[in-house]
Parts: C-alpha cells; structure tokens; sequence
C-alpha cells in the first residue's frame, strides 16, 4: 500500500471557552496533514493546548471553527455515536493513566475493543498482542496487581488489537520512571512500525518527540 494516503487533516482548526473573564482562545487556526505511517510529536508548554488538540483529532470534542477529517470522514459532520463508531474501527488509545478497567483482567482488558467490534477471535488476538508486548504470564492479572510499566503495556496491547490506522498518545510515559517508560517507547514504536499506523504523540519529552519523523510545536494555541 502506498505510504502516501492521507488518514488525518486539521483545517483551520480553533476552540475558544466562555470562562468568567471572558472568551478564551485555547487554540487557534490550526493547519496540518498526516499521512499514512507517519510520527508526530505534538510539543509545547503546559497550558499551550496539546491535551485539547488531541481531543479534537480525535473526534472527543468538536472545534469552534474548522475541522477535522479522519479517515475521509469530516467529523463535525457526524453524531457522538458516528464518532464512536469511527473511532471503534480506526482509532487506538494510549493514555498517560492507562485507563484500564480495575475489575477485568489483563485479557479481558486487551480483548474488550475487539469485543466491541464484534470480533470472534478477541480471545486469540488479545493473547497475540500481549506476548508481544512481554506479558502472555500476566493474562490473568488484574490492573492492581501489576506495575505502572506493566499496565502501560496492557495498555498498548489493547490501543493495538483492533490494528488501528491511527494511534492517540497522550504522555504515555508521564506516570512511569525512566526504565519502564524507555521499554514502552521502544515497543510503542516498534508495534506502530509493524502496524503501518500513524501515530500522534503528546509530550513535554524532547528525547521522545525526536524520535519522532515530525514535530508539531504549539504555543499560546498557535502552531509554530
């Protein structure tokens, strides 16, 4: 497949909130593409919108002005359930909390997007992914019972089972020390490789947004 598909435009992309002291621009104009296959670190301070653009992309909160095209599908034009339905088929997670569900085990977290999707083989597939990210002697833990790393990487085999076009990760480090964060970087870009997704990363890390092809500096709102 050509590596040359677009699967992610920002068109002109601003959100601005109504707060006490007035109308505040949280972002502002926002133009840029993504192309199948393709890394980019979205960088900048805190405050500076990195958490929100994210949010737009992928279709959890809808811009004031512009929009996004995920997919060829313009988002703005689609219901809540659409999105949902849009992000379930193309669309993997990984979170700076892991966001794992405390009362199903690591299997069960990893198969439950392939569930969702109707996949008879979310059994099989779960446990394919979790070998690969060094856990297939964890599968029957639970959330509690396994480290911050760990998790994370229960994390990733779960943003990976439905082999999304596009992966979302927002400081999928941020909550784990150096060691840990280093293995799940490594598999992070080694699984988005094999995979051919395009992966949009949110980081304050400048190590980890070089590792990236692209970065994508924000501040006040604004691309730089």
């Amino acid at each position: 497949m050509s590596h040359l598909v677009k699967v992610l435009s920002a068109n002109h992309l601003g959100k601005t909130v109504t707060t006490s002291d007035g109308v505040l621009t949280i972002l502002h104009d926002i133009c840029f593409e993504l192309l199948q296959g393709e890394s980019v670190a979205i960088t900048g301070s805190s405050g500076s919108g990195k958490s929100t653009l994210l949010s737009l992309l992928a279709g959890l909160d809808t811009p004031t002005s512009g929009n996004v095209q995920l997919m060829d599908h313009e988002l703005s034009l689609m219901d809540e359930d659409g999105r949902a339905a849009l992000r379930s088929l193309h669309v993997g997670f990984v979170f700076q909390s892991f966001q794992l569900l405390p009362h199903l085990t690591a299997l069960e977290n990893v198969m439950l997007p392939a569930e969702l999707k109707g996949s008879t083989s979310a059994n099989e597939d779960a446990r394919y992914w979790l070998e690969k990210v060094g856990l297939s002697d964890r599968l029957k833990h639970f959330p509690r019972t396994l480290s911050g790393g760990e998790q994370q990487r229960v994390a990733l085999a779960r943003a990976f089972i439905n082999q999304p076009a596009v992966l979302f990760a927002d400081e999928p480090t941020g909550s784990l020390d150096e060691a840990s964060g280093n293995r799940v970087i490594d598999l992070l870009f080694d699984l988005n490789r094999a995979n051919h997704s395009t992966l949009i990363l949110v980081t304050h890390d400048p190590a980890l947004a070089s590792r990236c092809q692209r970065q994508l500096h924000l501040q006040g709102g604004r691309l730089l």
